[in-house]
């Protein structure tokens, strides 16, 4: 039995459904379902199950024992994270010296926000507080935290905490680079077989869009109480083409962001080539 881990967010139980289910050719697989904070610092710890979904940003800290599986992963356009605060905010200046909630400090969304800061924000924000991400708007709403840096359903939900958009760093980081944002990457242990592994999560992907309806009951039991409709906008979203293959727009994106970030001293020095490796 092949152990793995992703998160239970609808993308991710849409892809895996028919693999899970065995309705591919694939493993029988032991599922855990955990949220990328934690894969994230298990596959540094080499703690977790042979093969993860992870965030792109955490891949520096595991290259080492794991490799990059091509395929379904989260990248995408119209997709990224956004910075939402109480008032409105006419200029990303106004958050200088300012506390911002974030879901994570090894995310591509935390990553993405740096860079934006480091580009728009002069001075800087002030002190930045780690909080689950589901806890982030309501701190934002009680005037916790000044602002707060959200992902996954939050950019459908936002304005029923009455909360203002001061960016979308999605539109920034395209518009910037004319790439997609690379989200969450699944990753295998060393050692395994990278070919066969790539070969069934891409026919789980592909039936997964050949039957739309089969894995509406699998994805909505795990949704954590989302509406059909959210739960469908937000697989409309995160599926996509690069889920299938990751291809040479995936990989630029991926060497586009981490190579900024290593730049700022965000991650460890890595050889990017690795990516590929």
């Amino acid at each position: 039995m092949t152990k793995i881990a992703f998160s239970p967010c609808p993308n991710d139980t849409f892809i895996f459904h028919a693999a899970v289910f065995g309705l591919v050719n694939a493993p029988k697989l032991d599922v855990t379902y955990a949220d990328i904070d934690k894969t994230n610092y298990w596959a540094a710890n080499q703690e977790g199950p042979e093969i993860m979904k992870i965030s792109y940003a955490a891949l520096p800290w595991v290259l080492e024992h794991y490799r990059l599986i091509p395929c379904g992963g989260a990248l995408g356009r119209g997709c990224g994270p956004l910075v939402l605060s109480k008032e409105k905010v006419k200029s990303p200046n106004e958050l200088s010296g300012k506390s911002v909630a974030v879901p994570s400090d090894r995310s591509t969304a935390y990553l993405l926000f740096r860079l934006w800061v480091k580009q728009q924000v002069e001075g800087g924000v002030g002190e930045i507080i780690v909080m689950p991400f589901d806890e982030i708007m309501p701190a934002v709403q009680k005037g916790e935290v000044d602002a707060g840096l959200v992902i996954h359903e939050a950019r459908f939900t936002y304005q029923n905490y009455d909360l203002k958009l001061v960016e979308d760093l999605g539109n920034w980081w395209e518009a910037d680079t004319g790439l997609p944002i690379p989200l969450g990457a699944i990753i295998a242990k060393r050692g395994l077989n990278h070919q066969e592994i790539s070969q069934w999560v891409r026919a789980s992907v592909e039936y997964a869009w050949a039957n739309p309806e089969a894995s509406k009951q699998y994805v909505l039991e795990h949704a954590q109480e989302m509406s059909d409709e959210v739960a469908q906008s937000h697989i409309e979203l995160y599926v996509n083409e690069f889920s299938a293959n990751l291809g040479e727009d995936g990989y630029a994106a991926v060497e586009s962001l981490l190579g900024r970030a290593m730049e700022e001293g965000l991650v460890p020095k890595f050889d990017l080539k690795g990516l590929r490796d």
